[in-house]
C-alpha cells in the first residue's frame, strides 16, 4: 500500500511520470522505499530546501502507522 501511495504522489509532481519507479526493500528495522525518477525531475521531487521530499516522507510515515519507513530519492540511472 505504501509503495502505491508514494508512486501516485510522485507521479503527480514529475513531468516524466512514465519513468517513476518505486521499489521496497526490507530491513531489520523496517522498510526502505526507493523512488527512482528521471534526472530532469529529481529537483522537483526534492523541492526547494528539501521541502517536497520532507512532505513526502511525512505523508508516508503517517500512512505507515508508526512502523519505520525510509524514503530514498534516486536518479533513474543511479546504481545502488
Amino acid at each position: 500500500m505504501l509503495e502505491e501511495a508514494l508512486e501516485h504522489l510522485v507521479k503527480g509532481i514529475v513531468a516524466n511520470s512514465e519513468d517513476v519507479q518505486v521499489r521496497a526493500k526490507r530491513l531489520r528495522k523496517g522498510k526502505v522505499l526507493e523512488v527512482r525518477v528521471h534526472a530532469d525531475d529529481l529537483g522537483k521531487v526534492i523541492g526547494r530546501n528539501g521541502r517536497t521530499a520532507k512532505a513526502l516522507r511525512t505523508v508516508i510515515g503517517s500512512l505507515a502507522g508508526g512502523r519505520y519507513v525510509r524514503v530514498d530519492l534516486l536518479d533513474l540511472h543511479e546504481v545502488r
